[in-house]
């Protein structure tokens, strides 16, 4: 297997873009990725897509040959493949696109992802989301991704003591970053009684606790680690770790409330492919599509011992100047949360905090970076590690 190693990003600013195309949004990343490469359109070999659902939000379906179309891809007939695996389906098409240059079948790979997510009502869009969990024995009951994350809070409450006011600081803290992130699509602060009294969406969880609907594209290009040095960049990042896992789709049918059985394989795997443990990363962006979820995932990952999640979130312990900054971009919570494009800018993220770009919100001396990218309830879940060399 040969080294693979990063040598563009680029992503659109996340929001509400009702002015722009799903094929504008994606050709803003891509153009940027390949710039920041220093590479030309011929250079690539084959184009990953991670992309939940263009046909809930678009009515488009084969959105890899309009994407590859709008780029202009199509003109050398490149490969191009659309990857669906909920909101995790960003972070799953890099995995995938890595192992096609890792394995010698591709050199150079660009990977998007984007969704367009404001061209619907909120209440289709809560529906839309639903169809990440089990439609069958969550959905058509009622249950919507919040309650089923609220059920989730509500028993880590329980069992550990957690409180909401813990959770609450999640969303502080993440805004706090994303008003020093120009990409994010909240660019304020806000207080910790501001989440505390918002309006209810399922009990504990209210507004503030829950992603916002984004529209919105990131893109990255790989390469062989041959090839970026012989370009003579002057930061190789190297993707050293990869995990994927999966998990029951509903949760009933789960063992635990309070964990992502599936976040703890792929983190085990991803480790030990790297070569490191949770005590070596040095920042990480995690998936705090709801601000338990980040809980749930600094403790699943090995940051902070089962049920202590809150404790740390509270005592600054993941803010950017803690042990263990999460979420420097602002997370889902504050950057915002397209869901296809969601992995890729956490990717994105990463590279800018590794090579010393993330100005206003850059972490010192970061040497490790982890990505944890979870598709609807638990059901996938991609951790990727990337290290500077």
């Amino acid at each position: 297997m040969r080294d693979v190693a990063i040598i563009g990003v680029g992503m659109t600013k996340f929001g509400e873009h009702w002015d722009r195309s799903f094929r504008e949004l994606g050709i803003e990343a891509g153009f940027k990725a390949i710039v920041d490469a220093g590479i030309e359109s011929r250079d690539v070999d084959a184009l990953y897509v991670g992309n939940m659902s263009g046909g809930l939000f678009l009515e488009q379906e084969h959105v890899a040959s309009m994407i590859s179309e709008a780029v202009g891809f199509t003109e050398r007939n490149l490969p191009a493949v659309r990857v669906e695996a909920a909101d995790a389906s960003g972070g799953v098409a890099f995995q995938q696109a890595v192992l096609s240059v890792a394995s010698g079948i591709h050199d150079t790979v660009v990977v998007g992802g984007a969704e367009k997510m404001s061209d619907l009502t909120s209440i289709e869009v809560t529906d839309a989301i639903a169809s990440v969990a089990d439609r069958s024995w969550e959905a058509l009951f009622g249950a919507t991704l919040p309650s089923l994350y609220a059920l989730m809070a509500r028993r880590h409450m329980v069992e550990f003591g957690t409180t909401r006011e813990q959770m609450a600081q999640v969303a502080v803290k993440n805004h706090y970053n994303g008003a020093r992130n120009p990409y994010a699509q909240f660019q304020r602060e806000i207080k910790l009684s501001t989440v505390l009294n918002a309006t209810p969406v399922a009990e504990p969880l209210g507004m503030f606790d829950c992603a916002p609907i984004s529209d919105g594209a990131a893109a990255v290009v790989i390469t062989t680690m041959d090839k970026a040095k012989e370009m003579g960049k002057d930061i190789l990042v190297r993707v050293a770790g990869i995990g994927l896992a999966t998990d029951t789709l509903a949760l009933a049918r789960r063992k635990t409330f309070t964990s992502f059985p599936a976040t703890r394989a792929a983190a085990e795997r991803a480790y030990k492919m790297a070569g490191v443990g949770p005590k070596d990363v040095d920042v990480a962006e995690v998936h705090d599509s709801y601000t338990i979820g980040e809980i749930l995932a600094i403790e699943d990952l090995g940051f902070f011992k089962k049920g202590e999640g809150g404790i740390a979130t509270e005592e600054g312990r993941t803010s950017l100047e803690g042990e263990i900054p999460v979420n420097t971009s602002g997370g889902l919570k504050a950057r915002g949360h397209p869901l296809g494009a969601t992995g890729v800018a956490q990717i994105v993220e990463l590279v800018w905090q590794l090579r010393g770009e993330a100005e206003g919100r850059q972490v010192k001396d970061a040497r490790i970076g982890l990505a944890h990218n979870v598709g609807g309830a638990g059901g996938t879940v991609a951790v990727t590690i990337l290290e500077v060399i």
